[in-house]
């Protein structure tokens, strides 16, 4: 049961806190040079900027088409980041899934906020029994806003009925955190299961 305390729902990022992404894995064998060559890659096709404008909701077809247009010498490259996907998902990061669980266990209600892109999250829930864990879920490429845009949280706040100040957020983005705790949530920045768990306890949870 959930202890005396103020905190009436715990907020997860799914990327790097439940689950480990490294969509490095899904270019290195078009680099057999190696990971300097993936890393350069990249960068010059400024991959993290792509890649957020599918969590906020493009679809993965127009993204190659137009990168491909834009980097033609990486036209039979590009494609793998829609075909590939499943590769850079390496798995759960067991730590926090445990910690999860125990939540889940203790009564409190548990609710994803995510930057993650609609289509490919579809495929990744069926994956992963955790994600049934969760009493609901706000994933950025469905609603077509993302993190640390503070309207996704205020999206989130008016879907679960509750307060900033009643919630726990927890991600591995010092941006997302500090946008979060601008308004009100109580915020872990994610580093690792073992000092979220004592972060928790700080809060009087666990």
């Amino acid at each position: 049961m959930i202890t005396d305390t103020k905190i009436r729902a715990i907020v997860f990022d799914y990327g790097m806190v439940l689950l480990e992404w490294d969509p490095r894995r899904i270019f290195q064998r078009a680099f057999p040079a190696g990971p300097q060559a993936v890393e350069a890659f990249l960068e010059e096709i400024k991959f993290m900027e792509w890649h957020k404008q599918q969590d906020n909701g493009r679809s993965f077809a127009e993204a190659i088409a137009e990168h491909s247009a834009q980097f033609p010498q990486y036209a039979h490259i590009l494609p793998v980041y829609d075909t590939s996907w499943s590769e850079s998902v390496v798995g759960p990061i067991e730590g926090t899934v445990k910690i999860l669980q125990r939540l889940k266990r203790a009564g409190y209600p548990l609710y994803g906020l995510s930057n993650y892109p609609a289509e490919k999250f579809r495929l990744d829930r069926a994956r992963f029994e955790f994600f049934d864990w969760f009493d609901d879920m706000v994933i950025s490429g469905e609603v077509r806003l993302s993190k640390p845009d503070p309207a996704i949280f205020n999206l989130l706040l008016n879907k679960i009925g509750r307060s900033a100040q009643e919630c726990i957020f927890i991600d591995d983005s010092t941006a997302n955190v500090i946008s979060a705790r601008q308004l009100g949530f109580g915020a872990i920045q994610f580093r690792s299961p073992e000092q979220l768990e004592e972060d928790l306890q700080k809060f009087g949870i666990l």
